[in-house]
Parts: C-alpha cells; structure tokens; sequence
C-alpha cells in the first residue's frame, strides 16, 4: 500500500493550488483508459476552466490523505445552450468524480459525495445528473450505490440522476 492509500481522508473545498494534483491524478485515469470520457489529458489551465473554477461551478471537493489528493468531486449547473443528447433543465446540477487509479474502493467517492450534496442542497439543486460511458461499470456501480437511479440512456452512456 502507498502512503496515499493509508492515513486519514479529509475532504474540502478544491483551490487553484490543487490543479497541478488534480491534473496529474486525472491524467493517470486518462492513461489508463476505460473509466472516463475524457480522451485528451489535461493541463493546469483546463482543470481550472472544467473543474475548479467553471462559469456554472457550484462546488469542487477534493480528497485529501497524507498530504496528496487522491480523488475530487465537481459540481456544476446545467448548460442552458447545451445542444445535444438529453437537455436539462435549469434546476439540474452536472456530477463528475475522480478517484486516484488503485485507491477506488476505499470509501473516497463516498466521502466526496457527501459533500457535494451538501453544497448541492445549500445551491438549491433539484436533481443531480451523473451522465457515466457504458464500459466504466465500477463508475456505474458507485453512482447507483450513492443512490442514482438510470434514467436515459443512448449506445454510448447511461445517465443517472438523484435529488440532493
């Protein structure tokens, strides 16, 4: 086991100086393949725009132990232009999670999600949409043990949702 993987998980809010973490962690997740959407790594700058600081943020947690992050959570409203496959409506939050390759499994997702629902309730969310891609089964699997229900889906994702 690593020292990431042992010691205590705190959990609080992401800062610009966490992006340089959060990049090298979602970029390991990217390397590996299979449990996100995303396909081109990230920088420094991208992470602040997507994740940290985004127009429709409401929250973004990080996970915390022994001094490295080993997975964080972000929160945004809808998009009220979005064009594609399956519009929200305004009083809907997008959920996105990140748990470090070989820490999953560890309670870290959960941990997180606690805290997005509070940030959730505090913003006036109605419903959080967690939109997963079909072959990442262990990223199904933890939204439908944090409470998601399937409620859309295409050939390519499977979209879940809760209320906060």
């Amino acid at each position: 086991m690593t020292e990431a993987m042992t010691g205590e998980l705190a959990i609080r809010p992401a800062g610009l100086p966490d992006a340089p973490a959060m990049v090298d962690l979602l970029n390991a997740i990217i390397r590996k393949g299979g449990t996100t959407a995303h396909r081109v790594p990230f920088d420094v700058d991208r992470m602040i725009a997507d994740y940290i600081a985004p127009a429709r943020g409401i929250a973004c947690h990080v996970a915390g132990r022994n001094g490295a992050i080993v997975g964080f959570q972000a929160l945004e409203w809808t998009d009220p232009d979005w064009a594609g496959a399956n519009p929200l409506q305004a009083d809907w939050a997008l959920v996105a999670t990140f748990v470090a390759v070989g820490t999953q499994g560890q309670g870290i997702g959960s941990r997180l999600f606690a805290a997005t629902r509070e940030a959730a309730r505090a913003a006036g969310v109605r419903m959080i949409d967690a939109t997963i891609r079909r072959e990442n089964r262990g990223g199904l699997a933890y939204y439908s043990r944090m409470g998601f229900e399937d409620y859309w889906s295409d050939t390519e994702v499977i979209a879940k949702k809760r209320a906060p």
